[in-house]
């Protein structure tokens, strides 16, 4: 168990989750009640029965309250959470709608953030499916092809580190640094960790618990969301001026490939770089597929070329928009 005397914020961002608001607000409660927390709902605007749902809890149960969040990003709704909500809290946790959480979740937490010191605690985020593509978009996320090793998408024995699946904060920390960026609809996880960590502010990944994450099942909307990863991380390097890691420089090749391979009939060469990327994606898939005995899993290697295509794609779109954009400014 924590500190009695220590004060907690639990902060759900959200935006039409219905399907899943209610059996998270259950389960938080009687973390919340464990530990003297108030769990605040920042709600963008749902008009799927959500914000119904959270009323309820808040009718019967004073810790819960409904925020509306009109900038409808999350950063945003992190950012007004503590501001209208964080005086006299020590810290503040982070629990997206859409994942799946233990029940002694914000308990771990807390526990790390006390015996560490550490000013955030980040957490690894294992990614799971249901139906087909699902899976093999879980799959791929969870492998080295899909993330290229990131460190907070596999288990920790608990480590310091540089970035991670946002959990908990120190308010104090957070507010010195001024909170998300909210001109960043993606990577504003990891644009925040870069400040607390120039700021001398430490991040410890957790050994001891960790969060379940359901991504994409079309491969469409796994299309954009790494669009927008694409685009995130190209805004932080511009910001900051930040040089990327190897294993983010080796998917920026993607979309120059794709683009070289268009050539092809002028010399079938300016295929080449395209063939041998798409035959170690599905190639990978095929090796997974037989290995687990699942032809499902051969998707794997779609999944990944999806994911790498559109984080190259954004990153490139964001790099030549934003120096365009600082040219004209």
């Amino acid at each position: 168990m924590s500190d009695a005397a220590t004060s907690t914020l639990i902060v759900i961002p959200c935006l039409n989750e219905a399907m899943h608001i209610g059996a998270l607000l259950e389960q938080l409660r009687p973390a919340a009640a464990r530990l003297g927390a108030r769990i605040v709902v920042a709600d963008g605007g749902s008009v799927d029965g959500t914000q119904a749902i959270v009323e309820k809890f808040a009718a019967k149960d004073p810790r819960v309250v409904l925020l509306a969040n009109p900038k409808r990003l999350q950063s945003a709704a992190i950012n007004l959470a503590a501001a209208t909500f964080g005086d006299g809290a020590d810290y503040l946790i982070r629990v997206d709608a859409h994942g799946g959480y233990p029940a002694d979740y914000c308990d771990r937490l807390v526990e790390e953030a006390l015996a560490t010191g550490a000013d955030s605690v980040v957490v690894s985020m294992l990614t799971s499916g249901t139906g087909a593509v699902q899976k093999a978009v879980a799959a791929a996320q969870n492998s080295k092809l899909g993330t290229g090793g990131s460190k907070h998408r596999h288990m920790s024995e608990g480590e310091w580190v540089d970035h991670g699946h946002h959990a908990l904060i120190r308010i104090a920390a957070f507010r010195d640094v001024g909170g998300y960026d909210e001109s960043f609809s993606h990577n504003e996880d990891a644009e925040l960790d870069y400040r607390l960590r120039r700021a001398g502010y430490r991040i410890w990944m957790s050994g001891r618990t960790q969060m379940v994450y359901y991504p994409r099942s079309t491969l469409k909307s796994l299309y954009f969301q790494y669009l927008g990863y694409g685009r995130g991380r190209a805004k932080n390097v511009l910001k900051h001026r930040m040089v990327p890691k190897v294993r983010q420089m080796i998917p920026l090749l993607v979309a120059p490939v794709v683009l070289l391979a268009l050539f092809s009939f002028v010399h079938w060469l300016a295929a080449v770089p395209f063939l041998l990327w798409a035959a170690v994606c599905l190639g990978y898939g095929a090796v997974t597929a037989i290995g687990q005995r699942n032809p499902g899993l051969a998707l794997i290697g779609v999944s990944a070329m999806v994911m790498h295509f559109g984080w190259s794609v954004g990153f490139w779109q964001q790099l030549l928009l934003g120096r365009s954009q600082r040219e004209v400014a």
